[in-house]
């Protein structure tokens, strides 16, 4: 999918990815023509845009992991202070979480492209986490690195927290962002 595809083909694209996604999310071994068939389309239209099962699961772990990128830019982290700006790419992050739960709940393929996305998610991160850091939000002396692996595990965990998966209303994502910056920033400790 080198070239720019039609409008059509792009909407097409799009069903099918979205498609998948709902599906593999209740059914990992869910077949193609099943996926075809949530997408409204026939089987053919997407062996044609996507020639294997593998190829769409890398397809899906481009496009989520894209829209993390885009999720972080939509934040614009450098237009604000540090805490604003965490706390805008928590939300945002958690949104793209919440509806790609299958593809960034799971192991995705791993390909030249989805490396280099994943790159770039992990710079943006450790970027706004060391300006958290300039600004007093976290230890001079803490590992970036380190701070950004548990931030990640934090934001996966808030989404699968047991009374997000049961009630949709505790899945608001500027709720579930405080509580992984809350608990970033100060641990379960006693606050004082």
């Amino acid at each position: 999918m080198g070239r720019a595809l039609r409008a059509d083909a792009e909407r097409s694209v799009r069903a099918i990815l979205e498609a998948a996604e709902r599906v593999l999310a209740e059914d990992v071994g869910a077949s193609m023509e099943q996926i075809a068939e949530a997408a409204g389309l026939t089987r053919i239209t997407v062996h044609r845009r996507f020639a294997n099962r593998q190829a769409l699961l890398e397809a899906l772990a481009v496009s989520a992991k894209q829209q993390l990128i885009d999720a972080i830019e939509d934040a614009r982290p450098e237009a604000a202070p540090a805490l604003v700006a965490l706390h805008r790419v928590t939300a945002n992050s958690l949104r793209v979480k919440i509806s790609w739960p299958f593809t960034l709940g799971h192991a995705t393929p791993h390909t030249e492209t989805t490396a280099a996305l994943w790159e770039d998610i992990n710079a943006r991160t450790l970027s706004l986490l060391a300006r958290a850091q300039s600004e007093g939000l976290i230890a001079p002396d803490a590992d970036l690195k380190w701070t950004r692996q548990v931030y990640i595990a934090l934001l996966s965990e808030a989404i699968n927290r047991p009374d997000v998966a049961q009630d949709p209303a505790a899945k608001d994502p500027d709720a579930l962002a405080t509580l992984v910056i809350d608990t970033l920033l100060h641990g379960a400790g006693p606050r004082g």
